[in-house]
């Protein structure tokens, strides 16, 4: 391959990082959204934010499945994306597998901790505060290396990505305010 065809397929790479962001955070959204639904409550979304219209749930234990209901989905995602790499071995698939860590590792460490969905769990559970972001995260991280292992991604790759990846969730973030 050509050093021009190196640079235009990580152009192409990195510019999938945009639609990775926005279908992450809608996936992630709908989860929450769909349970709260499922279980009888007229729900609220917006790209980063869902939550019952009447300001309540119909029953308080529904807090705990609406809020699983965002980190299952953003599993689903990557195991799904995991799948797809398996199967074709595209490095354009890649981004998507990677968002889904980073945005919950970024979330967790800097959108205020007791904010997100993982603490909210834990508190519901009653276990450790960190746990359930723990496990989630440690869930997430496997995955990426599995997929960045059948791509033979690097070190470099991951902190282009890194970089990337911060420019494409601030966007998300700016978009739901405006919206």
């Amino acid at each position: 391959m050509s050093k021009n065809s190196n640079i235009r397929l990580d152009v192409w790479l990195y510019l999938l990082f945009i639609p990775a962001g926005y279908i992450t955070y809608l996936f992630h959204e709908s989860g929450h959204w769909l349970v709260g639904e499922l279980l009888g409550n007229e729900m609220v979304f917006t790209l980063n934010g869902v939550w019952p219209a009447a300001g309540h749930y119909i029953d308080s234990s529904h807090a705990l499945y609406v809020y699983l209901g965002g980190p299952v989905c953003t599993i689903l995602q990557s195991v799904i994306v995991l799948l797809v790499i398996g199967w074709s071995g595209s490095m354009y698939a890649y981004p998507f597998v990677f968002f889904p860590v980073f945005t919950r590792f970024f979330s967790l460490l800097l959108g205020g901790f007791d904010k997100q969905d993982e603490a909210k769990i834990a508190a519901l559970l009653d276990v450790g505060p960190y746990t359930i972001a723990l496990i989630v995260l440690f869930v997430l991280l496997v995955i990426l290396l599995w997929s960045g292992y059948k791509l033979r991604i690097g070190l470099k790759y991951n902190f282009y990505s890194m970089a990337v990846s911060t420019a494409c969730l601030l966007m998300v973030i700016q978009t739901d305010k405006l919206i």
